[in-house]
């Protein structure tokens, strides 16, 4: 509730001056009034001074950014354990816009307590928000129909944790080779552009030729200055072109369907697919909502665009009678797993435990994957690295050997 500071005078003729909680003024003025006391002054009680720290603290930029899903995640587990420990929704929700670091966060939470403050549900208040996802809110609103939300919460944080730690697994295996791959190419443009050719010069003046291997290089170095703008300009027009196809519906599922037929990485993309597919699925179950509400969140949850139709195809299947699991296991979408141990989950009506153990198993062979990705790429992208530098770096010690024994 809102804090208000207050000025009353009682029948003696004191002055009481304080600041208490009340959920209006004209409460806090009656309260007042019933003890006797001639009220002078209601007002919103003044926020405390801020210090220092903190106002340098409102000085960095992270604060205005959009949240990231970790802040969703602990957002959420708080709010769970608040609930749990007995604070009203809105007294949580309250301490959570205290609590957040992040202003933009902190603007969320408070435009979401004013929404329930209106009238509006949980869920709803949510909504209107692009930070909390499809599920999250799908979640929320079962939780309060049900009375479990801090169950509900607490699913919720787990599921975007999840999701947060496997693609933060993906990114880091392809981000090494990356930037190796990047630095070399780097320095070795170096090389090419503006060591090499000061030693051509250097022994062209001593009437001594380039040895083979440095003039290949030089002669690579020349083609690249000059065709270096086709090439930029080339290289702009395919990403456009690419870019154009992937906004284009029917091309976006056709590269999406590709991707997930890419030796190894596409194993690891079906890999992850599969794991959120059976961890939300399960947990929206789980919380009670429908098999066909569920398919629908589910599906929105997925931004690989040929997915996303697998399962709402699965969905209009289940609509018109068919089980889950003979859709589902059609197009090598997810893994044949899936579908054979859903048929198992709905002929013994255990589906979201069975989902929960396809999930659990799936993350563990996404982990191994990983770290067998990792194994492989690590020595691979040294090869490759180490023959462009080396390449690069023999050229030149033979330019300068020629060019040691040119000055003699």
């Amino acid at each position: 509730m809102p804090n208000f500071d207050y000025i009353a005078r009682d029948r003696g003729g004191r002055i009481h001056r304080g600041s208490t909680d009340a959920a209006a003024a004209s409460d806090l003025v009656s309260t007042l009034r019933n003890r006797g006391w001639l009220v002078t002054q209601v007002q919103p009680a003044a926020l405390p001074a801020r210090g220092l720290m903190e106002r340098i603290g409102d000085l960095n930029p992270a604060h205005y950014l959009a949240p990231r899903s970790i802040d969703v995640e602990i957002s959420l587990t708080q709010l769970a354990v608040m609930l749990r420990g007995g604070l009203t929704l809105l007294a949580a929700l309250g301490t959570l816009v205290e609590q957040s670091p992040r202003r933009k966060m902190k603007q969320i939470w408070r435009s979401v307590a004013d929404s329930i403050q209106e009238g509006s549900g949980l869920a709803d208040a949510m909504s209107r928000h692009s930070c909390f996802s499809k599920l999250v809110i799908q979640l929320a609103r079962v939780g309060e129909q049900t009375g479990n939300l801090e169950q509900v919460l607490v699913r919720s944080a787990a599921l975007l944790e999840n999701r947060r730690q496997t693609k933060n697994s993906l990114i880091t295996a392809a981000a090494y080779p990356s930037v190796v791959l990047v630095a070399a190419i780097g320095v070795s443009v170096f090389m090419i552009v503006s060591v090499i050719p000061k030693l051509q010069v250097f022994l062209t003046a001593l009437g001594r030729e380039l040895p083979a291997m440095t003039q290949l290089l030089v002669d690579i170095g020349g083609y690249v200055q000059i065709y270096g703008l086709h090439f930029a300009v080339a290289t702009i027009a395919m990403l456009v072109a690419l870019i154009s196809i992937y906004l284009w519906p029917p091309g976006r599922y056709f590269l999406d369907r590709a991707m997930l037929r890419v030796p190894i990485l596409g194993n690891l993309l079906r890999l992850a697919a599969t794991a959120m597919f059976a961890n939300s699925f399960a947990t929206l179950i789980r919380s009670g909502v429908t098999m066909l509400e569920s398919l629908r969140t589910v599906e929105l949850l997925h931004r690989n665009r040929y997915l996303r139709e697998h399962i709402a195809v699965t969905r209009d299947a289940v609509m018109r009678g068919r089980s889950l699991a003979q859709p589902l296991g059609a197009g090598n979408a997810f893994t044949p797993m899936l579908a054979s141990m859903v048929a198992v989950g709905e002929t013994t009506g255990t589906l979201d435990d069975v989902l929960d153990e396809v999930a659990k198993f799936h993350d563990q062979r996404l982990k191994s994957a990983i770290r067998q990705f990792s194994l492989i790429i690590e020595p691979v992208t040294i090869i490759v690295v180490g023959a462009i530098v080396g390449f690069v770096y023999i050229s030149f010690f033979l330019a300068m050997f020629s060019a040691a024994g040119a000055s003699r």
